[in-house]
């Protein structure tokens, strides 16, 4: 996994992963999109981050921190200022 990047995983049918995207595009923010329903691998990366709670959106930010299911607010408060 890129670590440089923000990485979102979730599903395309997941509304609030279709905010979080939209919202890091919107601020021209890089991030990589890891659709668990098709991916392995993204889909066993979520269960070993998240042990028992497995929601999404699951995002992952270069510093390793993880947002579960973040609102607008939370994800701009991680991002900073020049989000």
């Amino acid at each position: 996994m890129d670590s440089s990047i923000i990485h979102i995983y979730g599903e395309n049918w997941c509304g609030d992963c279709r905010r979080a995207k939209a919202l890091l595009e919107a601020r021209d923010v890089p991030f990589r999109w890891h659709d668990t329903s098709k991916d392995s691998e993204a889909r066993d990366f979520v269960s070993r981050a998240r042990p028992g709670d497995e929601r999404i959106p699951l995002v992952v930010f270069p510093d390793g921190s993880i947002l579960v299911e973040p609102t607008n607010a939370e994800l701009l408060a991680k991002l900073g200022p020049t989000a």
